[in-house]
This record gives structure tokens, C-alpha cells and sequence, in this order.
């Protein structure tokens, strides 16, 4: 893989891209950029490994439905992320010539990442970036979506054998609403932030 090359193709799409060697380099730069805003989470393993929440949280509103307030129930607060300012999720993968591919249950993390925002965030380690698309949703649907729903413990094929997705009917399937973005969408600014480390699934 050549950085310099997705970091050109992505630019063509029409987006911003940086690209930082370690995650430390990434959560400072973040945390420059973004003062006064209010952000939206999408539930993301690598923007909790950066803890992001966090360090966000010091001059910005937050606001993550996996962290919901006392008494908020998590749809709730996923319609509010989908109304803020800024929006910050990952990606479950990316091809080389900067093709986004997520996969969700509630897709309020898909929807929140096309619409409604000044700008849109995506924190994406190395270890997402695979040669093409086909190979993204491949990625997506075998290997990221199976570590997730183990993690939660969910009582999916995928789950309890941890090997690739059978396109299961079982009501705890967290995959329902697969999204492709072929290049930036709408009016939005959308920067990418890719970090040279295994981060997420």
C-alpha cells in the first residue's frame, strides 16, 4: 500500500486528508482543530481507543449514544448526534482509491455521516485500507462485523463462530444498512484522518 496515493485519491473525492504515524500525533491535532463546537459520536472502537471522548469533551460539547446522559435512551441521543455541528465516526474499511464502506444495525451512524453537519470527521487506522472496494465490503461483512458482535455478545453465527457473516435472520444482527460512499457527499467539509496503526475492527 502507498499512502501518498490514497491520500491523493481521497483528495480527488473531494476530501481532506492527513495522515499522522501515531495515534497520539492524530487525538493533538484533533484537539486543535475542534474548540466550541458540538460533536456527534458514531459508535466507533477507534475513537474510544483514542479516547477521544475525552479529550474532545474538554472544549466541545459531545454527544455519543453509547454514552448517553442519566435517564436517555439511546435512540434519542442517536437523533441528536445526527443534528450538531460536527459529526466524527471510523470506517469498517476503505479501498486504496479512498472508497468508504460502514456497516450498521441502527444506521443512525450512516446517516449522521452523509447529512446535516458543518463537518464531518472520519478516524481511520492503516489496518482498514485494503487493495479495492470488493475487498472493503469483504472486510466489512467478515471481519469487522463479526469481532463487533462478539464483542457485544450477540447470539449471531458470526458472533459465536467469529469467522465471516452468514447473512443471518437472528433479531440480535447488528448489520442491517450497508453504506458506500463512492467520494465526498453533500456541502459539507469532510476530512480523513488516517493514523498509521491497527485501530477498531
Amino acid at each position: 500500500m502507498n499512502i501518498q496515493n490514497t491520500i491523493s485519491a481521497l483528495e480527488r473525492k473531494g476530501y481532506t486528508a492527513r495522515f499522522f504515524e501515531t495515534g497520539a500525533e492524530a487525538v493533538a491535532y484533533l484537539e486543535r482543530a475542534i474548540e466550541g463546537k458540538v460533536i456527534g459520536f458514531g459508535g466507533s472502537w477507534t475513537l474510544y481507543a483514542l479516547k477521544l471522548h475525552e479529550v474532545l469533551g474538554r472544549k466541545n460539547t459531545v454527544i455519543d449514544p453509547d454514552y448517553p446522559d442519566d435517564g436517555r435512551e439511546f435512540e434519542e441521543v442517536a437523533l441528536d448526534t445526527v443534528r450538531t455541528q460536527h459529526y466524527m465516526l471510523s470506517a469498517n474499511a476503505m479501498s486504496e482509491d479512498g472508497v468508504i464502506v460502514n456497516l450498521d444495525g441502527h444506521c443512525n451512524r450512516i446517516a449522521g455521516s452523509v447529512f446535516g453537519h458543518e463537518k464531518i470527521w472520519y478516524v481511520i487506522g492503516t489496518n482498514k485500507i485494503v487493495p479495492s472496494l470488493e475487498d472493503a465490503i469483504w472486510r466489512t461483512r467478515n471481519v469487522a462485523a463479526p469481532k463487533n458482535a462478539r464483542f457485544l455478545k450477540r447470539k449471531t453465527p458470526c458472533a459465536v463462530k467469529g469467522d465471516r457473516c452468514y447473512d443471518c435472520s437472528s433479531p440480535d444482527r447488528i448489520c442491517s444498512g450497508l453504506l458506500i460512499n463512492l467520494q465526498k457527499t453533500g456541502s459539507a467539509e469532510v476530512e480523513v484522518i488516517l493514523i498509521n496503526e491497527e485501530l477498531g475492527y
